[in-house]
């Protein structure tokens, strides 16, 4: 029992309660190591030459109690003001039902991206929902998975019209219509490619002079106005160039969609449909198109293929557009889309139907008609023009503060205009209150309802929509509550998450998502802020993003942070955009050379390559790390134009490579600045920092190693930590006064990226404290190289560092099962779906291998599990090596077994079926089933089906 004094302290610590292990496991697993103390494992393992600096404070562990009672007087310091700015960003009605069972449900937020379909099928099944939503809205019938915001979606359509037109003109023209976040970002994207980005009135296109290959537009415009661009759409075809829609999906229920008037591309962000605001994020954008540019469209694309039985399975199409194949030739490098919003949005279509979706579209529409008309019998000078939900006023600041004190955030264009963006949540009652207070406080003598019987809603024929939507019956069978959970459960149970077992990736860092973390997300002082609410509304939140900034800082040992990248992969381009940008100040515009060792992420290069730099390759050793002479020669060789190197560290091997700080000091020689990719920080994390180490930039994944959910492919968020030389480069925003002095242009829509999701690192840093923090990467190592060393004998674990020790993660080596025995790396994956576990990282970073990454949270028995899974596999293979299970027909081959395959009147395999499906006996107390057979790839890429199949197909 403990002693008096520890009976006063807290017991709802949270340090013992992440890591998996207990303090009597943690003595086991070191001593099956031949050690003593996690002391001495780091000793064995991280360099000395990285240690010993000044070291990470962030305080000391929390109680959970006390440590959310702390956040809520902070974001307390919000004021939840009812924001009516638009600007893209509009409040709406949660279903709750969505809430509770999809955004606060562990079944939803703790899956990985579905690069195992076979136990991804009902997350991929809502995002095939998604993606249909969005091209029949859209009126293009190719749409992909999401898009990080509608920003980034525009500059992406940019780079590829530029990819369609090959690169023949370098002019993109942007409409002044457009919202000032979209413009800039195209912008800030433009620049590095050369691109020249032309502003202004569609009006004053110049074709000829301009060299346009593409033009981007507003529909409805940023001040509401809805403008017939069937014209523009006719002479840029004219003109070989293409048109870009930023769109809103709610009013394309009433308005001609815009492939029916020519866009080529349509962009947006569908966070009005069920997705909270959170002060800018996160939310899911789209992207839609024409088929014939598929293998130009950026993002993922969930198609539908046939599983091993010839029944549908839906799976990622067009794989090999992934940046870990195509690397500085991928079409883009958002390898974080947003997964998990976008199920949101297709569940609010699926709620709500067709009809339902319309009239709340209707229904905004009349509020808007009706607000205007009010304004104008008081006197008010309306912008005139068709609109959808925003009316404009001359007013200017006076207007503004009546609103305010009236409890309205309004819309300041800065020119004596005043916007006001209604939504789902507009009421009778509000209209009359924005009367009131717009007229200097005179209540009117008439109601919405009088003037609403006063007017026509119907748009003219240039703009009204006349084609159905959302046809597919998905749309129309889950309108009562019940029916709605039961098919939410329905797809969360063909799922694999963390809420079944562990998934050891290596990489991914799929680590616990405590429920006191994801706790504040929802709550109304995070969710229902608009990200351009007036800064004295918004104090609690900067508080949290100061206090963030200086953990992170302390972590990284980096004396400035942004936040703004809501993407790991948007931090490697924000980095490297801000190292170009003081090369630049610095008048060296030449060093364009970018060395990439060919054992990195293939983010990494794609990213380069998107911040205009010029990929060099280097070489690995044949011990996985950095070739040093090649180094050397390749830095030699570019010493001139060498802008940066970007490395992983630990090692995409999962070593902590020795040579790193020479790696660092030849960088800094030849005039070039260290860009990490800090997708392996939870090896570092308390042991060393990367400004130790020598580096200039790195980028955390919160969605890694600080807690942040996956949620089935997004959201994530990629803040970039900077040596005090590259601080005044930080990425600004033309709404915010956020970044530094000399500020590169922004790189997300919202000033802060996803802000919503900020506080779940928040409060896993507040909760760890400086000891819990460095315990949980010694306990990650630890974990790691226990697994390691139980799977000896069985496997090869390809790389090593000193004293035979791996870092957070190791690589095993599956190809020489191919000669033995016919099987595979992917044969390995698919039968531990049969074990209930997800497969470690598959064929990357060395094709043929499995990358396993425990993480600190996960359990010595569920370790054990997973290796035990493992050991019985490997003596699978050995039976077919020897002969004694067929080549062709055994369960390696046939995995996944389904039960509808392990239950069917034929059995026709030599093995039994309990042998298929009960392979170990902790599966008779708890089975996964795999709802689909293995999915066959190259069918599914021949045979592109990338929205759900039309009515007659399901009745057929």
């Amino acid at each position: 029992m403990p002693g008096p004094a520890s009976l006063l302290a807290p017991s709802d610590t949270f340090a013992r309660r992440h890591i998996g292990p207990s303090d009597a496991d943690i003595a086991h697993m070191l001593a099956t190591l031949g050690l003593s103390t996690l002391d001495e494992l780091v000793d064995q393992t991280v360099p000395a030459a990285i240690r010993g600096g000044p070291t990470m404070v962030v305080g000391e562990p929390r109680a959970e109690a006390e440590l959310l009672e702390e956040l809520k007087g902070i974001l307390g310091q919000n004021r939840v003001v009812r924001s009516l700015i638009g600007l893209g960003y509009h409040d709406c009605i949660v279903p709750p039902v969505v809430q509770r069972n999809v955004l606060e449900n562990p079944g939803w937020y703790t899956q990985y991206t579905p690069y195992q379909p076979e136990i991804s099928q009902g997350r991929l099944e809502a995002l095939l929902n998604f993606q249909t939503m969005v091209a029949d809205l859209t009126g293009l019938p190719l749409a992909n998975a999401s898009v990080l915001d509608e920003g980034t979606a525009a500059a992406e359509a940019m780079a590829m019209c530029l990819r369609i037109s090959r690169g023949r003109k370098n002019g993109f023209f942007v409409s002044q219509d457009c919202h000032p976040q979209t413009i800039a970002i195209v912008q800030t994207r433009a620049e590095p490619l050369g691109v020249e980005v032309h502003v202004g009135k569609t009006g004053s296109i110049d074709w000829a002079a301009q060299d346009l290959f593409g033009v981007l537009v507003q529909y409805p415009a940023t001040d509401g106005r809805i403008h017939d661009y069937a014209a523009l759409a006719a002479a840029a075809h004219d003109h070989k160039a293409l048109v870009v829609a930023a769109t809103d999906l709610l009013a394309l229920t009433l308005l001609k969609p815009p492939g029916e008037w020519g866009a080529d591309i349509a962009v947006g962000n569908s966070q009005r449909f069920g997705v909270p605001l959170g002060f800018g994020g996160p939310h899911a954008a789209f992207m839609s198109t024409h088929e014939k540019h598929v293998r130009k469209m950026p993002g993922r694309l969930i198609g539908v293929s046939l599983d091993a039985q010839g029944q549908p399975g839906y799976r990622l199409a067009i794989q090999t557009r992934e940046q870990h194949i195509r690397r500085d030739r991928a079409t883009s490098n958002i390898c974080t889309a947003q997964a998990l919003l976008a199920i949101m949005a297709s569940m609010y279509c699926v709620w709500h139907g067709p009809e339902g979706v319309e009239r709340i579209a209707r229904r905004v529409r009349a509020m808007t008609a009706v607000l205007a008309a009010g304004l104008e019998r008081q006197g008010l000078t309306v912008l005139d023009g068709e609109r959808f939900d925003t009316v404009v006023v001359r007013g200017g600041s006076e207007l503004m503060a009546s609103a305010l004190v009236a409890g309205f955030n309004l819309r300041d264009f800065g020119d004596g205009r005043v916007g006001i963006a209604l939504d789902e949540r507009s009421t009778p009652a509000e209209v009359t209150a924005l009367w009131t207070a717009l007229a200097g406080g005179h209540r009117p003598d008439f109601t919405p309802d009088e003037l609403l019987a006063e007017l026509s809603l119907d748009y003219p024929e240039a703009f009204a929509r006349t084609t159905p939507f959302l046809q597919h019956p998905v749309f129309s069978s889950y309108h009562a509550e019940h029916e709605i959970l039961r098919y939410i459960y329905k797809l969360q149970e063909r799922d694999l998450s963390l809420a079944f077992s562990m998934i050891p990736l290596g990489s991914c860092t799929m680590k616990l998502n405590a429920t006191s973390e994801m706790l504040p997300v929802t709550w109304p002082e995070v969710a229902q802020l608009h990200p351009f609410a007036p800064s004295n509304q918004t104090t609690g939140y900067r508080l949290l993003f100061d206090s963030l900034e200086g953990w992170l800082g302390q972590v990284t040992g980096f004396s400035a942070v942004s936040l703004q990248p809501n993407a790991g992969s948007q931090g490697e381009y924000a980095g490297l955009l801000v190292i170009r940008a003081w090369h630049m100040d610095r008048g060296d515009s030449d060093r364009d050379v970018c060395l990439i060792p060919v054992s990195a992420h293939g983010t990494n290069p794609a990213s380069a390559v998107m911040a205009g730099f010029r990929v060099v390759p280097v070489a690995c050793d044949d011990d996985g790390n950095i070739d040093l002479d090649d180094l050397k020669a390749r830095c030699a060789e570019h010493a001139d134009r060498l802008g940066a190197l970007m490395i992983t560290y630990p090692s995409t091997h999962g070593v902590f490579e020795e040579s790193v700080v020479e790696v660092c000091e030849t960088i800094h020689a030849h005039g070039g600045q260290v860009y990490m990719d800090g997708a392996n920080m939870n090896a570092q994390v308390g042991l060393t920092r990367p400004a130790e180490i020598g580096a200039d930039v790195v980028h955390l994944n919160l969605h890694k190693t600080f807690c942040i959910p996956h949620g089935g492919g997004g959201p994530g968020m990629g803040p970039i930590g900077v040596a005090a030389h590259l601080a005044p480069f930080l990425p600004g925003h033309p709404l915010v006064a956020v970044g530094g002095e000399q500020a590169i242009g922004p790189i997300a829509s919202a000033p802060w990226g996803s802000p919503a999701i900020l506080p779940i690192s928040w409060v896993y840093i507040g909760l760890m404290g400086t000891s819990g923090l460095t315990k949980a990467t010694q306990v990650a190592i630890l974990s790691a190289n226990y697994m390691a060393d139980r799977l000896k004998g069985h496997y090869d674990v390809l790389y090593t560092g000193r004293n035979g020790r791996s870092a957070h993660e190791f690589v095993l080596d599956c190809r020489p099962f191919k000669a033995s025995a016919g099987v595979s790396v992917e044969d390995i994956a698919k039968r531990l779906m049969d074990f209930g576990f997800h497969a470690p990282t598959m064929s990357w970073p060395v094709p043929g291998t499995l990358m396993v990454e425990p993480t600190e949270s996960e359990s010595r028995a569920e370790l054990d599990r997973f290796c035990d899974a493992m050991i019985a596999i490997r003596g699978e293979i050995d039976e077919v090596a020897a002969g004694d299970l067929d080549a062709d027909d055994n369960p390696l081959k046939n995995a996944p077994h389904t039960a509808a395959v392990v239950t069917a009147d034929d059995w026709p395999h030599a093995y039994g079926r309990e042998r298929a499906a009960w392979p170990a006996p902790y599966l008779r107390e708890r089975k996964f089933w795999p709802p689909v057979g293995r999915v066959d790839n190259a069918y599914g890429d021949r045979n592109l089906v990338c929205t759900c199949p039309s009515v007659e197909d399901f009745a057929d």
